[in-house]
């Protein structure tokens, strides 16, 4: 009996110190989606029958690449669809906003995406907002 507590101690140890590298990649991991997420943003600012949307990055570090942000409305007025793309460079700290559109809030419907590539990583994020 001795021997198999002392053997399972071991066997434990030896498990631990295998799974603890595991584990902090996966926390790190986690931490990373978590910032990647805040990365990017559209902010939706309405006022006077109209509703301003800007495409925005936001990073803690000085990052530069590309984006596309692409707008789809449809409501009482008809359907439109609006694509800007281009490059930019966001400095550490400061939201930058890479391009805004404006909307008759009225009556309408809008999906606004952002995808933006930093090197060979794609962050995307989505606004979708219902008629009024």
């Amino acid at each position: 009996m001795p021997y198999s507590v002392k053997h399972l101690r071991g066997l434990t140890a030896i498990l631990a110190l295998v799974l603890l590298p595991v584990g902090a990649i996966a926390a790190m991991t986690t931490a990373n989606q978590s910032d990647e997420a805040q990365l990017c943003k559209i902010k939706a600012t309405p006022g006077a029958g109209m509703v301003r949307l800007d495409a925005l990055v936001h990073a803690d570090k000085h990052v530069g690449g590309t984006y596309t942000f692409h707008v789809e409305k449809s409501g009482d007025g008809g359907s439109s669809t609006s694509s800007q793309s281009g490059d930019f460079d966001a400095i550490a700290g400061h939201a930058a906003i890479l391009s805004s559109v404006s909307l008759d809030s009225k009556g309408t419907e809008y999906k606004a995406t952002l995808d933006v590539v930093i090197g060979d990583k794609s962050f995307s994020c989505t606004k979708q907002i219902g008629g009024n």
